[in-house]
């Protein structure tokens, strides 16, 4: 069964109130027209675990200026005002983890582990409630693996099995990701044939690719 989609098809697959995934790094490594897509449907009530939600009108903070969103788990939302604001009124539930702690909580969590540990926030706000650990002398913070319903992703090529490869720093989050949720939908810069990526390039393998997005796609 083939896995490429229209954009429209693969959006429709997310329900309302999804936990989703979503790479990028202030917009870079973000999927637009799956986002687009996302605003265009009026998905609402989402959970976006991401690095940020970028600025008004950019990657994720197009999802904010909508109001699709109802919480974010995220390292940063320095750069959006708009997610400021809401989380400021209670409109918006916000869950700040420092970013190398988000990552390996990702990372875990399409690892089938449980958790990390980790010293980073021992003794801040961000370890309040949280279990720790005592090893050799030194306190770690328990977290806990992350997981979602859906992965959206971000990637330079992938042939038509789902194999993707990757650009520069535009990768960032988005092989953790394409590993720790339930369906991972993939929009590539350009779909080539089988073969056209060569193995050591091949970041994430199809096998963890279940969509994947073409331009122009009508099914």
């Amino acid at each position: 069964m083939s896995k490429v989609s229209s954009v429209a098809a693969a959006v429709e697959q997310i329900p309302d109130g999804a936990v989703l995934m979503i790479g990028g790094f202030m917009g870079a490594g973000t999927p637009p027209l799956l986002i687009d897509e996302l605003v265009r449907q009026g998905k609402k009530n989402l959970t976006v675990i991401a690095n940020d939600t970028a600025r008004p009108g950019v990657g994720i903070g197009k999802l904010i200026d909508a109001g699709l969103v109802k919480k974010v788990i995220a390292s940063h939302i320095g750069t959006n005002p708009q997610t400021q604001k809401l989380m400021i009124a209670g409109e918006l539930e916000v869950d700040l983890v420092p970013q190398g702690t988000l990552a390996e909580r990702v990372r875990a969590g399409g690892s089938g582990l449980g958790g990390v540990l980790t010293p980073t926030g021992v003794g801040t706000t961000a370890g309040e409630g949280k279990k720790t650990v005592e090893l050799n002398g030194t306190t770690y913070l328990v977290e806990e693996a992350i997981k979602a319903d859906i992965a959206l992703i971000s990637a330079r090529s992938a042939d038509y099995s789902g194999n993707l490869r990757y650009s520069l720093t535009s990768r960032n989050f988005n092989p953790l990701m394409a590993l720790a949720a339930e369906l991972v939908i993939a929009e590539p810069n350009e779909i080539v044939p089988i073969g056209c990526i060569e193995p050591d390039a091949v970041v994430t393998p199809h096998v963890l690719v279940d969509v994947i997005v073409a331009k122009g796609a009508e099914k």
